[in-house]
C-alpha cells in the first residue's frame, strides 16, 4: 500500500498543469471497485463523447490523469505534427518528454522499472491520443505490446536492461512480425536464426514495422527449427538492438495514412546473437506471440472507438456552423437522422469495448472476445470516416480539415493486427469447435 497511496498522492499533486514532476497514473491497489462510478454518465447520455469524468469504468483519479494527458498532446503533439508528417517521424524528444511525464510503460510494474499503473491508465493515453487525432507517436506499440513481452518472457538481465531505459523513452520498442511474404500467417514467416555454437546468427527480412526506423530495440519473430512438426513449434524470439552489425534498416515506407508514424523495412544479414539475446524459451515464440496478441487487439479496438469519438464531435461541430438552404445542416432531417445513426452506433460498440477492457484488467479477456472488438470497432471506424466525410462535403476532402486526416488514418485498421478475416476465422472457430 505504500507504493499505491504514493502514487495515488502524487496523481493529486499537479496534474491539472504539466510540469517536470511525471504524470503518473492510477495503481490498480488504489482503486476499489469504482464505488461512486454509478454516478457517472455514460457516453450515451454525456454532452460530449470525449468528456472527461464520464464512464463507469474510470474513477475521479483516471480524470485528473485523463486531463493532464490531454494537456500533454494538446501542448506536445499537435503543434508538431504537421511537420512531423513531411518527416516522416515524431521526434525523440517527444518520446523522451513522454517519459519524463510518465506515459510511457504505464501498466508496467513498478518492479521492473515501469510505472505501475493500471490498464484503465494506459487506455487513458490511447484514447486521448486518438482525440487529438495526431497518429504519429507510437506510444502504445512500444508501452502495450512491445514491453510486455520482455517483462513477462524476459529474463532478470534483461528486463533490468531495457525496460528502465523504455519507461524513459530513452529506448525505443518495437515488433518485427510481418514479412514481404508473410502477413497475418505468422507460421508462414522465413527470417530465420541458426545456432553458431553459443550464438545464434538471424538472417531474413521485415516489413511494415511501426517505430521500425526510430527502433532501439526490436523483437524479432525468426524460425529456430524447420523440423519441427508444426511451424508453431519451431518459432522463437530475439531481442536486436540497434548498431548490431548486419542489422540494417531500410527505407521509411510511404503511407497512404499515419504519415508522421514512421514504418520500416528492416534487414538482417548474418547479425550475429549472444545467447541472451533469446527472449523467453526456444521454439516457444509462437505461443507468447498468440498469448500476447488479445492485447494488442484490445489496443486497437480501444483507439477505433476513440477515433470514432472525435470523428462524430468535429463533424456535430461542423454541421452546427455550415449553413445550405438557409439554415445550418443540423437542421437537416436527413442530416440529423445520420447523426442518430452514428452516435447510437459508437455509444454501442464503446460500451462493449469497454467492457473488454474491464474483463482485461481481471485477467479475463480471451482470444475470441479480444477478436470481435478488433474486427468490430476497426470496421466501425472506417464507416464512421465514411460517413463524416460525406457529411462535410467538399471540405472533408481537404487535408487541412480533420476528418480528411481521420478518414486514411483509419484505413489501416482492420488489417494490422491480424487481418479483420483472420478475426473472423478465430471468432468462427470458437463458436463451431467441440466443448
Amino acid at each position: 500500500m505504500a507504493v499505491a497511496s504514493r502514487l495515488l498522492c502524487r496523481t493529486l499533486r499537479g496534474w491539472s498543469r504539466l510540469t517536470t514532476q511525471p504524470l503518473l497514473p492510477v495503481a490498480p491497489s488504489t482503486r476499489s471497485s469504482h464505488a461512486g462510478g454509478e454516478g457517472r454518465l455514460e457516453s450515451s447520455s454525456a454532452k460530449s463523447l470525449t468528456d472527461v469524468g464520464i464512464r463507469r469504468i474510470f474513477s475521479s483519479d483516471h480524470d485528473i490523469f485523463r486531463e493532464s494527458v490531454r494537456k500533454f498532446f494538446q501542448e506536445e503533439v499537435v503543434p508538431h505534427h504537421t511537420e512531423w508528417e513531411k518527416a516522416g517521424e515524431v521526434s525523440r524528444e517527444l518520446w523522451k518528454e513522454a517519459g519524463k511525464q510518465g506515459l510511457l510503460g504505464i501498466n508496467i510494474a513498478e518492479k521492473h522499472g515501469g510505472i505501475g499503473g493500471d490498464l484503465f491508465s494506459s487506455a487513458i493515453v490511447w484514447e486521448e491520443q486518438a482525440y487529438s487525432n495526431c497518429t504519429g507517436p507510437g506510444f502504445s506499440l512500444h508501452s502495450d505490446i512491445v514491453m510486455p513481452y520482455i517483462t513477462n518472457y524476459g529474463s532478470e538481465e534483461q528486463i533490468k536492461r531495457f525496460i528502465p531505459e523504455m519507461t524513459t523513452g530513452k529506448c525505443i520498442g518495437a515488433i518485427a512480425m510481418t514479412e514481404p511474404g508473410a502477413g497475418s500467417d505468422l507460421q508462414g514467416i522465413r527470417t530465420n536464426a541458426k545456432r553458431d555454437g553459443s550464438d545464434w546468427i538471424l538472417n531474413g527480412s521485415k516489413v511494415f514495422i511501426t517505430n521500425g526506423w526510430m527502433s532501439d530495440l526490436v523483437i524479432v519473430v525468426a524460425v529456430t527449427n524447420r523440423e519441427a512438426r508444426s511451424p508453431a513449434h519451431g518459432i522463437s524470439l530475439f531481442l536486436v538492438e540497434n548498431g548490431m552489425k548486419g542489422f540494417i534498416k531500410g527505407r521509411k515506407l510511404h503511407k497512404m495514412g499515419l504519415k508522421a508514424q514512421d514504418t520500416a523495412e528492416l534487414f538482417f544479414e548474418d547479425v550475429r546473437l549472444p545467447a541472451s539475446a533469446l527472449l523467453g524459451e526456444e521454439n516457444k515464440g509462437f505461443y507468447y506471440l498468440m498469448a500476447e496478441l488479445p492485447q494488442e487487439r484490445l489496443v486497437i479496438s480501444d483507439v477505433a472507438i476513440s477515433s470514432c469519438e472525435f470523428m462524430f464531435e468535429e463533424t456535430r461541430n461542423y454541421v452546427r456552423q455550415r449553413k445550405a438552404f438557409g439554415k445550418t445542416v443540423a437542421h437537416i432531417q436527413t442530416v440529423q437522422h445520420k447523426l442518430a445513426e452514428l452516435k447510437t452506433r459508437i455509444c454501442v460498440t464503446r460500451a462493449f469495448v469497454d467492457s473488454c477492457l474491464q474483463l482485461h484488467e481481471a485477467k479475463r479477456l480471451d482470444s475470441a472476445t479480444a477478436s470481435m472488438a478488433k474486427y468490430w470497432a476497426s470496421e466501425l471506424q472506417n464507416s464512421v470516416a465514411y460517413d463524416c466525410v460525406q457529411l462535410h462535403g467538399g471540405w472533408g476532402y481537404m487535408w487541412e480539415y480533420p476528418i480528411a486526416k481521420a478518414y486514411v488514418d483509419a484505413r489501416v485498421q482492420p488489417i494490422y493486427g491480424g487481418t479483420n478475416e483472420i478475426m473472423k476465422d478465430l471468432i468462427a472457430r470458437e463458436i463451431v469447435r467441440d466443448k
